[in-house]
């Protein structure tokens, strides 16, 4: 599950500034997850509007869970938290707190983007304290990435574009690149559906198989809802599809 979300994280990009308006208060996003030939688990992404110290914010959590034959002996529980400001699309507070097996931790982060530091406090040790790390401009989080993304026109997605980013994953800085390739009818659960592909540029060796070993599709609309994502990692393959959705704000143009 944590490579779910670590994947999820890499399509995002920081391509001026603008207000997230296309996400529907209470909008729910569920996928199904594939190790090979097993269903491995579930996440699930939801969104409300509230106020994060009197600033309308976009509250976003997403749930990860291993279930089946795969949670007999490998269970997950994760959870991630972030508020993303509603004007800057920037991230102000995020949460990580999983348990994976017998690795478990949990960390949050306050986003200072005036002077471009964070405070990333470890609440799994609290002897650990709390800590200021210098950070960069437009530094986004494992949620708010993906909902910057979504925010963007069709125009800023156009296919042959390249972006390049930062974006804050447990507690390191990492920097991708991603490449909008094209446009594809994919075949879903719901019925065949005009698609973004969309593949990034990662570190290989540590999660992924390959440099550019992971493939995105999201609705070529307004939306800009996941709807299948593949994976070649180190150890096999790892595939996620669209299982559920509600309060999306566009509808959604499926053909049977």
């Amino acid at each position: 599950m944590k490579k779910l979300l670590y994947i999820t994280a890499i399509f995002v990009f920081f391509f001026g500034q603008g207000q997230i308006t296309n996400i529907s208060d209470g909008e729910s996003l569920t996928l199904r997850i594939h190790y090979g030939f097993l269903t491995a688990g579930s996440a699930n992404l939801t969104a409300k509007k509230t106020n994060y110290k009197g600033v309308p914010h976009l509250y976003v959590k997403g749930t990860g869970s291993t279930t089946g034959a795969v949670k007999a002996f490998f269970k997950v529980e994760d959870l991630y938290e972030s508020y993303i400001n509603m004007q800057t699309e920037l991230p102000s507070y995020y949460v990580r707190n999983v348990k994976e097996g017998g690795y478990s931790q949990h960390f949050q982060t306050v986003f200072n983007h005036d002077n471009h530091t964070l405070v990333l406090t470890d609440k799994k040790t609290p002897a650990n304290g709390s800590k200021t790390i210098k950070s960069v401009k437009g530094v986004q989080d494992m949620l708010s990435c993906f909902y910057f993304l979504r925010s963007k026109t069709p125009s800023e997605l156009r296919t042959g574009t390249v972006f390049n980013m930062n974006v804050w994953i447990d507690d390191e800085m990492f920097p991708f690149q991603l490449k909008v390739v094209g446009t594809e009818n994919l075949k879903t659960k719901f019925g065949t559906i005009s698609a973004l592909k969309i593949i990034p540029s990662v570190k290989s060796g540590r999660v992924f198989k390959e440099k550019e070993g992971v493939t995105m599709w999201v609705s070529n609309d307004n939306n800009h809802i996941p709807l299948l994502l593949k994976a070649e990692l180190a150890v096999g393959s790892l595939k996620a599809s669209l299982d559920d959705y509600k309060n999306v704000k566009y509808p959604l143009k499926f053909i049977k």
